[in-house]
């Protein structure tokens, strides 16, 4: 199983527009986010965890030519607002299943209605399958079992999802103890870590290596970064040998 970061930034990206903030002006690849993003594949199958609104440039620069499915987190634009960019792959390959919590797909509904039309629908317009996610209940996907994880982001329920031994969890803030035995024996947990200062709905970097050290992955990687984390490569130099900032275009292989 391959998993590719397509993007590990915040809800506005590293550089933000119009910062002089030295993180967002430095030179070092590693140090520009694009919003927060995952292409997993294996054998011949391709998903996508969240599609926001780079989700183009993404494509294109990770060369993915296939999506056969869509999860979803939850509803907020850096995780969704590039839904309209998927007809190339509509194009190719027809109606593509986005799975999320009913919640996500009528917000969904709602704010991209022309795609979930029926009657008079726009001939250029995405093609979807919705499906509901829902807390307890797997599913599969190119024959491997999917796990919701449901955390909450704040008040606001998120799922993060695990794949065999691969599990995936952004903008967390708080996880019940019922959820966390969902996460053992992982071979790589990747959740999000935004800054070294408290923030309220999303783990700060201690709370991420706090969580980590409770579910015990052999490897973890960092993402949903914020420019006040500070630059890539001072902060790797401080985390443990199995504990990595992923970064854009990251791709690690998963036996």
């Amino acid at each position: 199983m391959k998993v590719y970061f397509l993007g590990t930034g915040t809800s506005q990206g590293i550089p933000v527009i119009g910062s002089n903030h030295p993180v967002c002006l430095s030179d070092n690849p590693k140090d520009k986010r694009l919003r927060v993003s995952v292409w997993v594949s294996w054998d011949n199958f391709s998903l996508i965890i969240d599609c926001g609104p780079d989700f183009r440039q993404q494509m294109l620069a990770s060369k993915c030519s296939k999506v056969d499915a869509i999860l979803y987190t939850h509803e907020h634009a850096d995780h969704t607002a590039g839904l309209d960019d998927i007809r190339p792959f509509n194009f190719k390959h027809g109606d593509i299943p986005i799975y999320a919590h009913q919640r996500v797909l009528n917000n969904l509904k709602r704010r991209f209605d022309y795609i979930f039309e029926t009657e008079n629908k726009y001939p250029g317009a995405p093609t979807v399958s919705p499906i509901e996610v829902v807390n307890k209940e797997s599913f599969v996907l190119g024959g491997k079992e999917i796990i919701p994880i449901n955390v909450m982001h704040g008040s606001l329920q998120v799922f993060g999802y695990r794949i065999e031994s691969f599990a995936y969890l952004t903008d967390v803030k708080t996880i019940d103890n019922q959820e966390l035995e969902k996460l053992k024996n992982l071979d790589v947990l990747v959740v999000n870590a935004l800054r070294e200062e408290h923030h309220n709905t999303h783990f700060n970097l201690q709370e991420a290596l706090d969580f980590i050290a409770l579910v015990q992955p052999k490897k973890a990687y960092l993402t949903h970064i914020s420019y006040h984390l500070g630059f890539h490569n001072e902060v790797q130099n401080k985390l443990p040998d199995t504990i990595n900032l992923a970064y854009d275009n990251l791709e690690i292989n998963i036996l």
